[in-house]
C-alpha cells in the first residue's frame, strides 16, 4: 500500500505540470504569431511608403556643386540641364566606368554645351551607393564646397540620401530626382520588372539603414582615393 501511494504521487507529480506547460507554449507561438503578422505589416507600410514618388525638385536657389550618380543618361542629361540653369558651380559625376573619358560621357549625353567641359569632375572610384557618398565627400571636402544637388533616380533617392548624409553631415544636399520612363511610378505592382525593381531596392535601403548596427569597423586606409578627369 506504501508503495501505491509512492506511485500515485509520482504520477500527479509528473503529470500536474503538464497543462501549464502547454498553455505557455500556445501563448508564446500566439505571441510569435502576432509579432510577425505586426513586422509583416510594417514592413508592407514600408514598401508603400517607399514606392511613393517624390515630388520633383524645383527649388531655385543654386547650390555649390551637382552631383550626378551613373546609373542612366537621364541622370546625366539631368545635370547637365541644372548647369545650363545656373543651379550649380561645378558637376561632378560619381561611379564612372574607367574605360569612360569626359568626352564619351559627355557625348551620350546629347546635346553638352562646350563651355561645360570647364566645370566637369568625374569620380572613377566608387563602385556602390555608398562608394559614391564617399568618393563625394572627398571631392567635395577637397574643393571646399558646403552644398550639392543629388541627381538620381527617384527610386534610388531615399538609399542615395541616406548614404550621402551619413557622410556628410555637415553637407547641405538637395536631392533631384529623375524619373525613367521604363520605371512606371503610379500603380507598379502589376508591372513584374518595375515591382521586381523597386522591392529590391527596399530591400537594399533596409540594408544600409541597418548595416551601422552589425558593420565591423572600417580599416585604417580604406576609404577610397579619389580620381578626377577633366578635359
Amino acid at each position: 500500500m506504501p508503495s501505491g501511494r509512492r506511485s500515485r504521487w509520482r504520477f500527479g507529480g509528473e503529470a500536474g505540470p503538464t497543462a501549464p506547460v502547454a498553455g505557455r507554449r500556445r501563448s508564446l507561438l500566439r505571441a510569435a504569431a502576432i509579432a510577425a503578422a505586426g513586422l509583416c505589416a510594417l514592413g508592407l507600410a514600408g514598401l508603400v511608403w517607399f514606392a511613393t514618388p517624390p515630388s520633383a525638385e524645383n527649388r531655385a536657389a543654386p547650390t555649390d556643386a551637382i552631383v550626378v550618380l551613373t546609373g542612366g543618361s537621364l541622370r546625366l542629361q539631368s545635370g547637365i540641364e541644372l548647369m545650363r540653369e545656373g543651379k550649380g558651380r561645378e558637376l561632378f559625376v560619381s561611379g564612372v566606368n574607367r574605360r569612360v573619358d569626359l568626352d564619351e560621357l559627355l557625348r551620350v549625353s546629347g546635346d553638352a554645351p562646350h563651355w561645360l567641359f570647364c566645370c566637369v569632375a568625374i569620380g572613377y572610384q566608387a563602385e556602390n551607393t555608398e562608394g559614391n557618398a564617399l568618393e563625394t565627400a572627398h571631392w567635395m571636402q577637397r574643393h571646399g564646397y558646403r552644398s550639392l544637388r543629388l541627381v538620381t533616380a527617384w527610386y534610388h533617392m531615399p538609399r542615395s540620401l541616406l548614404e550621402f548624409e551619413r557622410a556628410m553631415p555637415a553637407i547641405e544636399i538637395v536631392p533631384h530626382p529623375v524619373f525613367p520612363e521604363l520605371v512606371s511610378d503610379q500603380h507598379w505592382w502589376p508591372w513584374r520588372g518595375t515591382a521586381t525593381l523597386l522591392i529590391g531596392e527596399y530591400g537594399k535601403y533596409l540594408m544600409a539603414l541597418f548595416r551601422p548596427i552589425f558593420a565591423l569597423p572600417q580599416p585604417a586606409g580604406s576609404e577610397p582615393v579619389e580620381t578626377e578627369a577633366r578635359r
